[in-house]
């Protein structure tokens, strides 16, 4: 069972799992999918001191920091159990791509040479952290949403607007591996 469950799940499987958990979560409690809005549930539960923004009932959504709770165990149990961190099947053509961009090392899911603690010291990265964070951050808030929660939600419930920031992900995501990550890389 172990070992059925710690191989690579074909799309047609995984992607329609995925795709249940929305009428799952509709028909039995009315609550839509989503993750991007948990800081603000923290904040409003943690600030002492809270702006308007962070004035209201976040008990209501206390669901969804279940759900991030519930993924950061899931991760931690495929890691430990599956042995999840071990290295994708990626072609080659990938692998000489990423010695094109310096990433000698792709052992695991997140390379040393990239993610590594040491690698956080330098300004550079630090700089692209940071302004990766608030980019992402400022993007998601700014859409009224992530990724998953306009895929998989948004998108469930035929709504317009999330096919539009659906669209704009693709777009910003093939820019940014294909052009944007190649020269930050080369920096």
């Amino acid at each position: 069972m172990i070992e059925w469950l710690s191989q690579p799940w074909p799309w047609y499987v995984s992607g329609p799992l995925i795709g249940l958990m929305v009428p799952l979560l509709l028909f039995l409690g009315n609550k839509q999918f989503g993750i991007s809005s948990s800081l603000r549930h923290l904040c409003a539960i943690s600030l002492p001191h809270k702006p308007e923004y962070l004035r209201y009932n976040w008990r209501e959504y206390s669901w969804n920091l279940a759900l991030v709770l519930g993924v950061i165990v899931g991760a931690l149990l495929a890691v430990i159990l599956l042995k999840g961190n071990q290295t994708p099947d990626i072609s080659l053509k990938t692998k000489e791509m990423l010695l094109n961009w310096n990433i000698t090392d792709i052992k695991g899911l997140s390379p040393i040479s990239v993610f590594g603690l040491d690698q956080i010291v330098h300004l550079k990265n630090l700089i692209l952290i940071i302004g990766g964070g608030f980019l992402v951050g400022f993007g998601t808030r700014y859409a009224g949403g992530c990724t998953s929660g306009h895929a998989i939600m948004g998108l469930s419930l035929l709504n317009f607007g999330s096919l539009v920031a659906v669209i704009g992900f693709f777009i910003g995501g093939l820019l940014m591996s294909h052009i944007i990550l190649p020269m930050i890389l080369g920096l």
